[in-house]
């Protein structure tokens, strides 16, 4: 008996909601002064929790890919959701106890490898019930990681206000189990050469045929990989500098208050969210790295001239633009991935292309901190930053070369053929 068939759609969903518990780790912001307060230290040494927690992600991507292929998205999905709860509601006993190594454990390392689980579990599954649409489904569920800031960011600050700082994270440890156990128990693979109805690569329709199909072992060996590593980097760094300061950033730039900041926060989550669906869906007609070429451009004048703008909104608008872009390198990621390399191992390989975001989570705030405290100036930070773009945009160059070239080599075997 044919087995029926889980609704593609329905998938997406599951996917969305485990993303949506996870990228909460994007409001981290609003956590900064009133988790310092109670630790007595500088924002800066609480943001190494925030720190850690993308290290984690990132080393959990590269070094559990195969094990979170092999598990199945379902029960990695669920363990993502053991791990991730446990961290913050361990981070809210760090607080109550007043233990700042307890709170770098609990939230960036047990934390951390609850996201890195959670962010690939869900990615390499929407690619193979998404042939079709490749940037699409993952736009779609990366979104909600996006999104998280938007709906948590609010929510922490008035948890914060109301039921004080360790009963926030109880309350948010639990809310985020709860929504990651009951959105991964509907995760599942398609069938072996699944296609949707009517759909053939390259036959009729925008999508081409994957450059390869190799393994993870094999795509190491390619130049394509490290520009790709290099791109999403350079991409994460900058970007994520930006949201870690955020908050605090508002309130010194624009005069915000912590609530207004907060709002800002949220929404920084709308636009991070909507960029990762934009973008990721224009990609499956623009092509992938046309879109990574025109975000280096623009990001290069966006991060050099951000501290000279005086009007407010100005100022909002291009910040914002900024965060639709670093949110869709993700969402485009596990897609360019698999034109690249094929779905063979894509799950392993977008995770080893991740742990540019291990070393970006660290490098880019640390740089953030450093020069901004040595000179004072944002426009120093931000130009160091716009330079960071000025490589991305090269090596996005020598890759689109590299992808033509090889389209080309494929064309003229198939008319040998």
């Amino acid at each position: 008996m044919k087995q029926k068939l889980k609704n593609r759609w329905l998938i997406a969903l599951s996917a969305i909601g485990i993303h949506i518990s996870i990228g909460s780790v994007y409001a981290y912001s609003v956590m900064t002064n009133p988790v310092k307060n109670i630790f007595e230290v500088e924002g800066g040494d609480i943001k190494w929790a925030f720190k850690l927690a993308i290290l984690f992600l990132g080393l959990t991507t590269t070094f559990l890919g195969k094990w979170v292929e092999k598990m199945g998205p379902k029960k990695s999905g669920i363990i993502a959701g053991i791990f991730y709860g446990i961290g913050i509601i361990g981070a809210g006993l760090a607080v109550q106890i007043t233990s700042l190594p307890l709170f770098f454990i609990c939230y960036g390392v047990i934390g951390g490898i609850g996201l890195g689980l959670g962010y690939i579990a869900p990615v390499s599954t929407l690619i193979k019930w998404f042939p079709d649409r490749r940037g699409l489904a993952t736009g779609m569920a990366i979104m909600g990681f996006g999104f998280a800031a938007l709906i948590f960011g609010p929510i922490m600050q008035k948890l914060f206000e109301n039921v004080g700082v360790a009963n926030t994270f109880y309350i948010l440890g639990i809310i985020y189990m709860i929504l990651i156990l009951v959105s991964a128990s509907y995760l599942s693979t398609p069938p072996d050469g699944y296609l949707p109805e009517g759909f053939v690569p390259g036959k009729g329709n925008s999508v081409q045929k994957d450059l390869a199909n190799i393994s993870s072992k094999e795509a190491l060996k390619t130049t394509s990989f490290y520009y790709l590593w290099i791109m999403m980097f350079i991409n994460i760094a900058c970007g994520i500098s930006l949201i870690a300061a955020a908050s605090p950033m508002m309130q010194e730039k624009l005069n915000y208050t912590p609530i207004e900041a907060a709002a800002i926060v949220g929404f920084i989550g709308i636009f991070n969210g909507l960029g990762r669906l934009f973008w990721s869906s224009l990609s499956d007609y623009l092509g992938r790295i046309n879109i990574f070429i025109l975000f280096f451009v623009f990001q290069i004048f966006a991060f050099y001239f951000l501290p000279k703008i005086n009007s407010e909104w100005m100022f909002l608008a291009v910040l914002f633009t900024v965060i639709t872009m670093y949110g869709a390198g993700y969402a485009i990621l596990p897609a360019i991935v698999g034109d690249l390399f094929g779905t063979k191992d894509l799950g392993v390989i977008n995770g080893r292309v991740l742990s540019a975001w291990a070393v970006a989570g660290i490098v880019g705030p640390t740089i953030y901190d450093v020069i901004k405290k040595s000179s004072g100036s944002l426009d120093i930070t931000l130009a160091v930053f716009a330079v960071m773009f000025i490589v991305a945009l090269i090596i996005s160059i020598l890759l689109k070369k590299l992808i033509v070239k090889t389209h080309k080599k494929m064309e003229l075997k198939k008319a040998i053929a």
